[in-house]
């Protein structure tokens, strides 16, 4: 088989084509959930907060600062300065807390939307001799293969049985 060949069977896959169409949606959906995290929550938990909720500014420079340089995060990294930006960090982890909640929430009500899958049949109770309830294999080299059942007649053949009374029994 040549390469192209394997290739386009690789490639043809249901698998592989169902990937590539969730990666698709996947990058349309995430741009959604930006937009509505940055545009729509971000704004409305800012005004709670009173102001803009942006800790970009908390930084601490690592290195000296040149004269006239104002203290941002943009401008010290245009300067060359290190800078240990962890208001950045702390704006993101709160922008991914945020987002991780509103997809639980998308995802909780896209479940709530599909509709219920029919319950799974009963299965047969144990003593159950319907066809759903039989061995429906072949017995193996002309033999039946005895059981033995609760309360039921011994799995012994009649001839294998003993005679003798047993103790204890009238």
């Amino acid at each position: 088989m040549g390469m192209m060949s394997e290739f386009k069977e690789f490639a043809m896959k249901g698998n592989v084509m169902d990937l590539a169409v969730g990666v698709i949606i996947g990058g349309a959906f995430g741009k959604i959930v930006d937009s509505l995290v940055g545009d729509v929550i971000m704004p409305v938990i800012a005004a709670l907060f009173g102001g803009k909720l942006d800790f970009s500014s908390l930084l601490i420079p690592l290195g000296e600062v040149p004269a006239g340089t104002a203290m941002t995060l943009d401008a010290l990294k245009k300067a060359g300065v290190p800078v240990f930006a962890y208001g950045s960090f702390i704006t993101i982890v709160i922008n991914f807390v945020l987002l991780a909640f509103v997809i639980f929430w998308l995802v909780k009500a896209m479940n709530s939307w599909k509709k219920a899958e029919p319950p799974a049949p009963p299965a047969a109770p144990p003593g159950d001799r319907s066809a759903a309830g039989r061995d429906s294999r072949p017995a193996e080299k002309g033999l039946i293969h005895h059981r033995r059942r609760p309360g039921g007649p011994s799995a012994r053949p009649a001839s294998a049985r003993s005679t003798l009374p047993r103790p204890g029994l009238p």
